[in-house]
């Protein structure tokens, strides 16, 4: 689950800071965006392919590559090549994130990634 709110009564995970401000800017897009939001969630634990992704998730097929494309190039999502029983060529995407985590304090932001320990080879 991607979190963007802090209780104290939450468990403190450690995750990497982000100090780039494009990138914090991007990370806070994707919070606000549900299609990314529900693509890094769908994928934590099991790579899908864009097509999965458009079916489960409730997605239309061209928003899934458009945000599939977007997180990948903001090396959120991994990819993995495979090739189905026809010979035909698919791609499988996994989140290397488990979370993002954003606070606003002082007027500052402040995010970190809680990288996927999950993740194995697709």
């Amino acid at each position: 689950m991607l979190l963007s709110v802090y209780s104290p009564m939450q468990v403190l995970q450690h995750g990497k800071q982000v100090e780039e401000e494009a990138t914090r800017d991007f990370l806070l897009e994707i919070q606000a965006d549900k299609y990314c939001r529900t693509i890094l969630d769908s994928t934590v634990e099991c790579p899908k392919s864009a097509k999965q992704l458009s079916q489960d998730c409730n997605i239309p097929i061209s928003t899934a590559y458009r945000r599939v494309q977007q997180l990948h190039d903001h090396k959120l999502l991994s990819i993995s090549g495979m090739i189905n029983e026809d010979g035909k060529k698919y791609f499988l995407y996994k989140s290397k994130v488990k979370g993002i985590i954003s606070c606003f304090s002082n007027g500052k932001i402040q995010v970190k990634i809680i990288p996927n320990t999950t993740m194995t080879a697709a």
